[in-house]
């Protein structure tokens, strides 16, 4: 059975209504309506329902991405201004529930806003990283992938060699030819990480999914960050791949875009104790690129256990991420 499936089925549906019930009680809280299922995915779920104090959300990620749970706890004990805060938890099923935290922040803001939005809500996010960083140890213990510089060149590895087996009887003359000439960019990609390794900023939570559609805000304006299934443990600036990647991608813009470069140089502003900015922007560009290494994991993570067949849209997003390394840009992510 994928997990699809399951969480489809009527015995998983009756068992996570009958919890979510019983949590409510515990708070104080009551049900007002119907559950309903707004999201099922191949890496999570989502339920929701109507209660007297606005709705709440019911969060089953896959086996795969199950630190999210304990990741939200420690969460909501160092960086409680910054994230949803559970109103139950339960780690052995792999299941938090949520208050409704407002809707995301591409929704509330203009095209033309969006990047003076972001440029706002980055330095509190990476306030977020620095408060995390002193827990790595915590993390990596939940589960989460190592994704640090050391630890990317053997990450490298493992990619080039998981992509071809998911691709398997799927991947062309042209997919197996790619994947050798990546394989011929292992020199280069470790001595990017041997750099990043030198770094004064230290290791941290990635988000790895932070874009404007993962950041919400309420009706009284507080922000909140949201979503933490794809994180692993990363150089912090590894989180801007997908930050300004996503950015960049859907309005067009070059690496030069002053609507670009403003939300990155407010987000390096938090680090600027750390090191001169234009050592931080090269550090930026470098983890962003071999953060492409962990994307390229995190999709493996997401679609392997229910196979190339079941993945729908996403099929290729593997090899993509993984040939994007050595794209023309560090924020390219697809290659």
């Amino acid at each position: 059975m994928t997990n699809t499936e399951l969480w489809s089925s009527a015995a998983w549906l009756a068992s996570a209504t009958a919890w979510l019930d019983e949590r409510l009680a515990a708070a104080g809280r009551e049900r007002t309506g119907p559950v309903t299922q707004p999201h099922l995915r191949l890496w999570g779920t989502v339920l929701t329902a109507p209660t007297a104090d606005g709705p709440v959300w019911l969060k089953a990620p896959g086996p795969e991405n199950a630190f999210e749970v304990p990741l939200y706890q420690l969460l909501t004990e160092v960086a409680p201004d910054w994230i949803l805060r559970p109103i139950a938890a339960d780690a052995d099923r792999g299941w938090v529930l949520l208050p409704d935290g407002g809707r995301p922040l591409g929704e509330q803001v203009s095209e033309g806003e969006l990047p003076a939005a972001l440029a706002e809500v980055l330095p509190r996010y990476a306030e977020l990283q620095r408060e995390v960083a002193r827990h790595v140890g915590e993390l990596l213990s939940f589960g989460l992938a190592d994704m640090r510089p050391a630890a990317l060149p053997g990450a490298f590895d493992e990619a080039l060699d998981a992509v071809g087996l998911y691709l398997g009887r799927h991947a062309t003359d042209d997919d197996r030819a790619a994947l050798r000439r990546m394989a011929g960019e292992r020199a280069t990609v470790e001595a990017w990480c041997e750099r990043l390794a030198t770094s004064a900023v230290p290791a941290s939570l990635d988000h790895h999914d932070l874009h404007v559609w993962n950041v919400l805000m309420s009706e009284s304006g507080r922000l909140q960050f949201y979503d933490w299934g794809d994180s692993v443990i990363a150089h912090p600036f590894t989180t801007m791949l997908v930050t300004l990647g996503f950015l960049r991608s859907q309005y067009g813009m070059a690496d030069d875009d002053p609507r670009l470069l403003g939300p990155r140089d407010a987000y390096l502003e938090a680090f600027g104790d750390l090191g001169p900015r234009d050592e931080l922007v090269t550090e930026l560009e470098l983890a962003c690129r071999v953060g492409k290494v962990a994307r390229t994991l995190v999709w493996l993570r997401a679609l392997r256990p229910q196979g190339f067949e079941n993945a729908g849209a996403f099929q290729r997003a593997p090899l993509e991420s993984l040939l994007a390394v050595v794209a023309a840009s560090h924020l390219d992510l697809r290659g």
